[in-house]
Order: C-alpha cells, then sequence, then structure tokens
C-alpha cells in the first residue's frame, strides 16, 4: 500500500514540474529587438521572467546578432542552442504555435452576415 501511495506522490510531482511540462510545437521566427513578452515566451523553455528579462536588457542594448542572446542572465548555452534556430535580428516575429496536426491553425471561419 505504501509503495502505490509513494509511486503515485511521484508520479504526481513529476506530471506537475515544469521542468516535464510539454513543450508545444512552434514555427516561424522571434525578433529578438521588436517581439513582444508574449511572442518571446512560445519560444522553448521562455517563460515571464526571462523574457521581462530579454526587453529590459535590449532596452539598453538593442541585439545586433541572435548570439547576443546569451548576455541575458539566465540564458546559458543550452538554452541558447534550444532557441537558437527561431532566432532572429531581422524582419518580423513570425511566430506561432503548431495545432497538434503539426500545421498552423487556421484563422477562424467568417460568420456569415445577415442579409
Amino acid at each position: 500500500m505504501k509503495r502505490t501511495v509513494i509511486m503515485a506522490l511521484v508520479a504526481l510531482t513529476l506530471s506537475l514540474s515544469p521542468a516535464f511540462a510539454k513543450v508545444k510545437p512552434v514555427e516561424g521566427f522571434v525578433n529578438l529587438n521588436t517581439a513582444s513578452v508574449t511572442e518571446l515566451m512560445l519560444l522553448p523553455g521562455i517563460g515571464k521572467s526571462k523574457a521581462d528579462a530579454i526587453v529590459a536588457f535590449r532596452g539598453a542594448h538593442p541585439f545586433k546578432a541572435v548570439d547576443e542572446l546569451q548576455e541575458v542572465k539566465g540564458i546559458g548555452p543550452k538554452m541558447f542552442e534550444k532557441v537558437s534556430k527561431y532566432l532572429t535580428v531581422t524582419g518580423p516575429t513570425t511566430i506561432h504555435e503548431l495545432s497538434p496536426t503539426g500545421r498552423a491553425p487556421s484563422a477562424p471561419a467568417a460568420k456569415a452576415t445577415p442579409q
């Protein structure tokens, strides 16, 4: 009985741990100089506090190259490796979550207006 309870508690703890949270698939790019906090949070492993840190950093030091992201506190080589393929310092931010089918979510169908 004790073993079953312990195993259930371990399973519950792991399922609630942010380290084991499922990463939503995304595609597109994030312009480090113009992306919003919400857009930055679409990057794998980037939560609100890291997104806020990126915005604060670029306020004082606009990014000239994507590898400068590693100068932001909390962004080390492993985190940079996870997100680097989504980063740019030019052009628009185009990142978006993919649907479970691996495609970009489609726009909602337009509602017919009564005539």
